[in-house]
């Protein structure tokens, strides 16, 4: 196995079980509370994350077979986003815990299990500014705009 994809994988699940000791400690009134980045309530953007930021497994492996991914702007991908806050301001803690959980694990583990080369491989997307490598698509999606989430929904509530 490859050390530096599981120092990765060690890295998902670290934020991974941060993101889940924050909602499974979450009050009913917190998880009503909007998050001012989001302009959603602080319940959806956990949803969001377990939902659209833990399942990105299927993109890595799209970039990992040289195949062509969405050429989607940052625009759609926002609008797509808002959508599905919408769609889902109705989530329960116990959904969102489970999708942070199961799509957290899976990807956890599908990292884990990558060569350097597949790190190294190449895909593009308008929404990240044209070529990027499947551990860029990582770092960006997960550490950075997931652990934006994590930082609006702990203001929201005041932590």
């Amino acid at each position: 196995m490859n050390q530096h994809a599981r120092n990765i994988a060690e890295r998902i699940d670290t934020l991974k079980n941060e993101l889940v000791n924050f909602v499974e400690n979450l009050s009913a009134e917190d998880w009503q509370k909007t998050c001012e980045w989001e302009g959603w309530p602080v319940g959806v953007t956990a949803y969001h994350l377990g939902a659209a930021h833990f399942a990105i497994a299927g993109l890595i492996g799209m970039i990992i077979k040289g195949e062509d991914l969405p050429q989607l702007t940052m625009d759609q991908i926002n609008e797509k986003s808002k959508a599905d806050a919408r769609e889902h301001l109705d989530c329960t803690k116990a959904e969102s815990l489970d999708l942070l959980r199961k799509n957290g694990a899976k990807l956890s583990a599908f990292v884990a299990g990558l060569s350097d080369g597949d790190l190294d491989c190449k895909g593009s997307m308008p929404a990240f500014g044209g070529e990027f490598s499947a551990e860029q698509l990582i770092e960006s999606i997960i550490f950075q705009s997931a652990g934006q989430h994590l930082k609006s929904m702990k203001t929201a509530i005041g932590r």
